[in-house]
Order: C-alpha cells, then structure tokens, then sequence
C-alpha cells in the first residue's frame, strides 16, 4: 500500500526507467512463484534468502491500490502471494480468496509484534486460523514544511481545517487516511466502534479540511513532489513522504506528538486459494521476508517498521531514533490502528468522501 521504488528515492526523474526496470526484473524472475504486490516490493533487498536458496527473485506482478487488486483476482487472475493492508484483509477472506496459512512453516512466527497480532480479525480469526503474515507497518501522520509552517501552529490535527492552511494543504486520495485523520480529530481511537453520530462529526471535520485542500495526493512521489515544490505545506502523509524529502534537502519534518496522535496502518502476504505454481517456494518467500535482517532495510531506507519484533530490536538505536521508532509505545498509545471495520461502515465511508472531494 504505501511504498514506492527504493530508486525513487534517489531521484524523481528516474520514473520511466524504473517501470522498465521492474518489468524487465518480472519477466526475468523465477517463474514457480508469483507475487501480487505493491510496486517496489520487488526490491531484491527484502528477499535476499529467497534468492540466495532458489537462484532468483520470484516473478512480480503489481495493483495499483488494494480494490483494483481484489476485483483482478475475483475475476479471475492467478497469484501465489498477495500484499493487502490491515483494512482489506477480511474483505478478501470473506470473499473465499485465500487459505490459511502453515505457521509451522514460518519462522519467526512467535516473533511477530504482540501489538499488530492482537488486532482483531488481522492474522487470525476466532478458530485460531492464521490468513495473514504482517510485514510492513507505518503511520500517517501530519507532515510540514519546517521553513514556512510554525511547530506552534501544528500542536493539534485540527490545523488541517484552520482557514490559515487555506490552498496549503494535501491529504491523500484515500478513504481509509481520511477517516483515521478525522476519527482522531473528533477524539475516537477505535474507528470499529464508531457510532452514526461520530461518523458524521468526522465526516463534517473532514469538509473543513476540503477548504483548504489544494489537492488530494495519490502516491507518494505525489505528495513528495508537493511538498518539495512548494505547492503545499502540510499534509496528512505516509513516512516515506518525509524520509524522501529530507533525501531531496527539504526541510520536512513529521510530527508524531500532536495532540490526538497518529494512524498506524498494517501490510503483509496472504497465499491465495487457487495459488497455481509452487506453495513451498511461497513460504520461502514468507521466511525470507520475515528475516529480522530486513528490517534494517525497511528502517532505514523507507522509514517503515518490521512486524518481526526480534528484526526491530536489532535496528541500531541511533536509526531508530532518527526514523522515530525507539520508543514505539510513546505513540502506541495515542494512535488510531487502522483496523478492519465493518462493510456497511466501509461502504458509508466511500460514498461519504466522495461527496466531500466534490464539495458537497
């Protein structure tokens, strides 16, 4: 869901040639095994046992955005492994998409983060079936330009409705971020219990913070190219929008602490029901990625966490501290896990922000 091209983020202009990258990497890679995924997961980087045991990467084959990927494989594509996030993950099991995964064969199972394994309907269910391996977790949270936005002035969420922020302000094209914004603004912590009334206070929060949208990104080299341009100054953005644009020398920074917190948000692999190719190579994928050595990668380079507690521990502390992840529960505590939510209220939400981008 929220990683781009680790090439990208040297530079942005290397857009074209990293899509020809990936596609030449895909037609060369080991065909036994097929991942669906987020483009730049490919980054051999993340796998290197895979390939160190079977000789190469395993094929890729990328979405967009995790509703186009489930409406492909509903109808019919065939994958081996697939990357959703924590709010699509019930969708698909209830859609009869996946089987559960072998532990057994996992290693660094028992390792993974008690806190992400404790979401509700995440990695397992009620009968003790595991359906998901969480990899890759982060936070949205609010981003500023430190040279034209005071830190006074950002103390709260609530400045992304201030009429100061008018036309200098980015949120991201996605219904999930918007309501995890809004659900924090209006004081609710747990979204899966919001009520009809909190979910119009946080729908009418969010037409305050329309006002002063000049645009809603779509991926991260969007809002990285708002924020580096001078086109916005605040935004509701992913970390890799901060660790890419300290990379380009602007003065971005992230603010974990404000007064109502953070939205953390969960990714990792599901084996598909029909997987058609090799299911032990998909474990050695699995193992692979859940290599506590990762996580150095994802900490360092991308600014993301490793769902495998023992991979975080061995981040060097001066890392984690600089990607502010030396003292996880500090945020823990005031942040909005984007866990899965009921349909009704998944679908209430949809049409509601559509409105909201329209103006109405």
């Amino acid at each position: 869901m929220k990683i781009l091209s680790r090439r990208l983020t040297l530079t942005l202009a290397l857009g074209a040639t990293l899509a020809a990258s990936a596609a030449a990497l895909a037609v060369a890679a080991d065909k036994d095994l097929i991942v669906f995924d987020w483009s730049g997961y490919e980054d051999p980087s993340f796998h290197p046992k895979y390939v160190e045991k079977n000789g190469d990467s395993p094929t890729f084959t990328f979405f967009g955005d995790e509703d186009e990927a489930f409406e492909k494989v509903r109808s019919g594509f065939k994958a081996d492994l697939g990357h959703p996030c924590s709010q699509s993950v019930v969708k698909w099991r209830e859609a009869g998409l996946l089987q559960p995964l072998d532990t057994s064969k996992i290693a660094g199972w028992k390792d993974l983060n008690p806190g992400i394994m404790a979401m509700k309907d995440l990695a397992t269910t009620a009968d003790g079936k595991a359906w998901f391996m969480p990899w890759d977790w982060g936070n949205t949270q609010l981003t500023y330009n430190s040279d034209k936005v005071d830190e006074k002035d950002v103390q709260s969420l609530k400045a992304f409705a201030d009429p100061k922020f008018q036309g200098r302000v980015s949120i991201g094209d996605n219904v999930d971020d918007a309501y995890a914004l809004a659900s924090l603004a209006i004081g609710l912590k747990d979204w899966t219990k919001m009520t009809d009334d909190q979910f119009k206070q946080a729908s009418d929060f969010l037409r305050q913070v329309h006002k002063n949208v000049r645009s809603y990104w779509t991926d991260t080299t969007d809002i990285v190219q708002q924020l580096s341009g001078g086109e916005v100054d605040l935004a509701w953005a992913w970390n890799d929008a901060t660790v890419q644009s300290v990379a380009a020398g602007v003065p971005i920074k992230a603010k974990k602490d404000t007064a109502e917190g953070i939205s953390t948000w969960v990714c990792g692999y599901v084996l598909f029901k029909d997987a058609p190719d090799n299911v032990d190579k998909a474990y050695d994928y699995l193992n692979a990625i859940n290599d506590p050595e990762t996580a150095k990668v994802l900490v360092k380079d991308w600014g993301y966490g490793q769902a495998n507690a023992q991979g975080m521990a061995g981040v060097d502390q001066a890392i984690l501290k600089e990607k502010g992840y030396d003292d996880v529960q500090k945020f823990v505590d005031k942040t909005l896990f984007q866990s899965p939510i009921p349909s009704d209220l998944k679908l209430k939400m949809i049409a509601e922000f559509e409105k909201i981008k329209a103006g109405y």
